[in-house]
């Protein structure tokens, strides 16, 4: 497992003084950047090959969240690879080794001249070393289930401060707007899943959807023709 080693800062908390969801995720997206880069097969890499790892879903077991000013440990192992597809396990653990946090994802690889995916080749998943044994989580769908019924959510306009190295809203900005916009806060998200469908850009317009059935909220996030950037389902306590 490749691992760094952090400490909740006060600026990654929320109301509560814990680490927010976004926080969570941020952490996980930097762990694995890290060991791109100490891998030798990072952004300034990818760049040259004309290629990028595109986050194709998350699905994010929360079991505690670390509070501000507690050491935690951030980590993450790849554990396979299949045609386009790569896919990726994360933790975070406090410091007696009790994993607070469990991940799975799954990311493709995108060819930026063509603009489509490409088959994942040794040289882009050698350098991480062996895979890992995937995490034991318990089953869910691997498809998120659409409700028939949704309340219309404000639009948000797609800004600077979303977009990231691949010009692209990052992926846990999604998770913040659709928590942003749901009606009365999400309360604490004890698991989080997402499928990306498209990459909004700058100035794009977002048209939240959102259901909410006792603690579970399923929201969309649409463009302004029906098709989906991203759909979430959280389930909240």
């Amino acid at each position: 497992m490749y691992h760094f080693d952090s400490r909740v800062r006060y600026s990654e908390t929320g109301e509560d003084g814990c680490l927010t969801l976004t926080g969570v995720i941020d952490l996980l997206q930097d762990c694995s950047t890290f060991q791109s880069e100490d891998c030798g097969v990072g952004v300034k890499y990818l760049e040259s090959r004309r290629k990028v790892w595109m986050l194709s879903s998350w699905r994010i077991c929360i079991d505690r969240y670390p509070e501000l000013g507690e050491q935690i440990r951030v980590g993450t192992w790849p554990y396979g690879n299949k045609g386009i597809y790569g896919y990726r396990n994360f933790v975070i653990e406090d410091l007696t080794g009790q994993r607070l946090v469990e991940a799975d994802s799954t990311w493709f690889l995108l060819d930026l001249d063509s603009g489509l995916p490409c088959r994942v080749r040794q040289e882009d998943v050698g350098p991480y070393g062996e895979p890992g044994e995937k995490i034991p989580m318990e089953p869910a769908p691997k498809k998120i289930s659409l409700p028939s019924i949704y309340e219309e959510g404000e639009p948000v306009m797609v800004r600077s401060h979303h977009i990231d190295t691949n010009h692209h809203v990052n992926n846990a900005q999604y998770v913040e707007i659709a928590r942003e916009v749901v009606p009365g806060g999400t309360g604490r998200i004890r698991e989080l899943r997402v499928e990306y469908k498209k990459a909004a850009v700058l100035g794009d317009v977002i048209y939240p959807k959102i259901s909410r059935e006792g603690g579970q909220i399923t929201v969309l996030l649409q463009d302004g023709q029906g098709g989906s950037y991203a759909i979430l389902w959280m389930r909240a306590v």
